[in-house]
């Protein structure tokens, strides 16, 4: 064979490879592109699903004819702040009492956005002790019969001993976590009855207890933790537990308009300040307060718990003073419950219920007890809180909570706002879009059989199933 016949051959092979691949590419391109699979993940009452994720779905062009859940993308509602739970004393020497390397590891799994565990966005923390920490104590305790109005004994030091290691880790991985700081109790000796149990804050120490706040978001401040916001006292109408201080709401509002308020702002501190703190049956305690013009412009909104009352109670609150943001700040997990009624009525009522009314957070009560529901205070510290996980030395065990927060805050980040979405009975839902744009909807279904539904979203349809009391989070772009 001759040169000039060898290149002619080549040439020609060349060419035809350079069709074949076009025609290749073409033909790929006729193809219609797969439809983009939905993402679920299941937590069911049996717990032979627990957050795990199940094979894909795919959108479809038609109703099959069951129950539809109709997402509107265009009619929007709150921005979302986060989702998480209290980290009480006796969680942080919880985890802090853990090996490094397994203390490291849990808190990633916690908090580390987009990570492989939940990626709690919110947490709430007690000023001083709560009832979920090993003992009693303020900021600025003094000996029986002092007291110190210009607290120069203020000081933060016990809580280098768990608090603030946890809490810097915890920064590191999650930087914009927001953090809400709420009091238990203040200092006895600014209490009418000198004790931690009960009694109300007295009038001649407002001004004082208005510095303390300041200069604990000051403290926190320089140990590198912003606190985003604060309620001047957790659940001011329970005065039994150990501590506690009872605020009502007139107190509340002279406390906010005259001096919490005016202190924050002397100090150039942005930290918002949010009423109440309490439970729904009292929505009247909050909007007496946003009607006093005076306390008005010191105030972000109005936090609630769901130990009485209804859900609802957000709205009325919300409906009245729309400008105002609403919070949904405390609900306990029972350590006597039952693992399927409190996946089912707490995501019902909280995930769901919160957020249809208007709540930017939802936060379930302790992260972390020990198998006996330690640490607690005495006389009055609750004996049955049941933490999101159990820490037995080494040994951690997750709970129903631990399910219930990580069915949002794993896939709805901060940011994320929350879309109308139609009720179906026995299928509560609630719909977001994130910053990143995509849909996600959380299902529950409360009855006793399995159910099929559907989603419509902008004209395509999701077939689903979901087990009786089951959870299910749909993630889709």
């Amino acid at each position: 064979m001759g040169r000039n016949e060898m290149m002619m051959r080549i040439k020609i092979g060349t060419c035809l490879g350079l069709l074949l691949m076009i025609t290749a590419t073409a033909q790929q391109q006729k193809q219609p592109k797969p439809a983009a699979g939905i993402q679920v993940w299941l937590t069911t009452p049996d717990r032979s699903a627990l957050l795990q994720q199940q094979p894909a779905l795919r959108w479809h062009s038609k109703d099959n004819g069951t129950p539809v859940i109709t997402i509107d993308p265009a009619i929007t509602f709150q921005q979302m702040d986060g989702f998480g739970f209290t980290l009480t004393g006796g969680s942080a020497d919880l985890i802090h009492s853990l090996p490094e390397k397994q203390q490291d590891a849990l808190l990633k799994e916690l908090f580390l956005p987009e990570g492989k565990g939940i990626g709690i966005s919110y947490i709430r923390l007690s000023i001083g002790a709560s009832d979920l920490s090993d003992t009693v104590f303020t900021y600025d305790d003094m000996p029986a019969g002092q007291s110190d109005p210009d607290l120069q004994h203020f000081s933060m030091a016990r809580e280098q001993k768990a608090l603030l290691p946890v809490l810097k880790k915890i920064r590191t991985l999650h930087p914009a976590i927001k953090i809400l700081g709420s009091p238990w109790s203040a200092p006895v000796w600014m209490k009418t009855n000198s004790s931690f149990i009960g009694g109300s804050l007295q009038a001649g120490y407002y001004a004082a207890y208005a510095r303390y706040f300041v200069k604990y978001v000051q403290a926190m401040q320089a140990a590198g933790i912003r606190i985003d916001a604060i309620t001047p006292q957790n659940e001011p109408l329970h005065p039994g537990n150990n501590p506690s201080m009872y605020m009502e709401a007139a107190a509340q509002g002279t406390f906010v308009k005259d001096h919490l308020g005016p202190a924050f702002r002397a100090a150039g501190i942005t930290t918002k300040i949010i009423l109440y703190d309490h439970n729904c049956d009292r929505p009247d305690y909050p909007l007496s307060i946003l009607k006093d013009p005076a306390a008005y412009p010191f105030v972000d909104g109005s936090a609630f718990h769901l130990y009485a009352g209804d859900i609802s109670a957000l709205s009325v609150v919300h409906d009245q003073f729309p400008e105002k943001h609403i919070y949904f700040t405390e609900q306990w997990s029972d350590g006597k419950g039952s693992f399927s009624e409190e996946l089912k009525g707490n995501v019902s009522r909280l995930i769901i219920g919160a957020c249809r009314n208007w709540s930017r957070n939802v936060l379930q009560w302790n992260l972390a007890a020990d198998p006996q529901w330690h640490p607690h205070t005495d006389q009055g510290g609750c004996t049955q809180c049941l933490g999101a996980i159990t820490i037995d030395g080494t040994t951690i065990t997750r709970n129903v909570s631990y399910y219930v927060i990580g069915h949002a805050a794993k896939f709805v980040p901060a940011g994320s706002v929350r879309m109308a979405s139609t009720t179906v009975p026995q299928l509560d839902n609630v719909a977001f879009r994130t910053p990143d744009h995509k849909t996600v909807l959380i299902v529950v279904n409360r009855q006793a059989t399995v159910q099929s539904f559907q989603v419509r979203l902008k004209g395509r349809w999701m077939y689903a199933s979901l087990p009786a009391g089951a959870v299910a989070t749909y993630v889709c772009n």
